[in-house]
């Protein structure tokens, strides 16, 4: 099964793709992970990617779907992929289809994981960090042992300036704006599966899980 993976920051896409790769043995394949190994493993394209990230400029769509190429050519995508953070704009939609269709193959679903902005926030700004240790912690979801402390060594918990209310507020809009009309596009192609992500995590899965069963029947 071939699968895309997309929801705003906070939603909850992390745990969702666990389970699914758990379950369905797809590897789960981000943005980042393919820019690494690309880089990693030295190839040509790696390397031009490597000295656009050098720069501090963003990787050219040419360099990114080729890099998406050698990744879904390996081995472990055989039977499926399950891809997150990519594409980011419908030129990149555009361009994995094309890629897709040269290796005979379409995409089966775009997972969308909806979750209120309200409820966002509220996950993304209630984050608290360890800076000794690093472990995370959330005031409402995950709160620590003793109020504002780390479980492990007691240190004096943070939240880091990104997770401030009004940056939080901002990045949303940001990532609001660019995700709309990827999720308008795959709607049209009939793609797009979305799910209500403020349930319970199992539920959420539960959901994903009964559409995903069909495909592998």
């Amino acid at each position: 099964m071939n699968l895309i993976l997309m929801g705003l920051p906070g939603a909850g896409k992390g745990t969702q793709a666990e389970k699914i790769v758990e379950k369905y043995n797809i590897p789960h394949i981000s943005t980042g992970d393919m820019f690494r190994l690309a880089i990693k493993e030295g190839t040509a394209l790696g390397k031009e990617a490597k000295s656009y990230m050098d720069k501090g400029e963003l990787v050219p769509d040419e360099v990114t779907i080729g890099i998406v190429r050698e990744r879904l050519s390996k081995p472990d995508c055989k039977e499926g992929f399950l891809l997150d953070g990519f594409p980011r704009t419908i030129a990149q939609a555009d361009a994995l289809e094309n890629l897709l269709s040269d290796m005979d193959d379409t995409l089966d679903h775009v997972l969308h994981i909806d979750v209120p902005k309200d409820q966002l926030i509220e996950r993304l700004t209630g984050r608290r960090i360890c800076p000794t240790c690093g472990a995370t912690y959330h005031v409402v979801f995950n709160p620590p042992k003793e109020e504002g402390k780390c479980d492990h060594d007691g240190s004096e918990l943070i939240q880091r300036e990104d997770d401030q209310p009004e940056t939080v507020r901002k990045r949303l809009e940001v990532n609001v704006e660019q995700q709309q009309p990827l999720l308008d596009f795959y709607r049209d192609k009939g793609y797009l599966v979305s799910f209500e992500g403020d349930k319970d995590i199992n539920d959420v899965f539960k959901n994903i899980d009964e559409v995903l069963g069909d495909l592998s029947k």
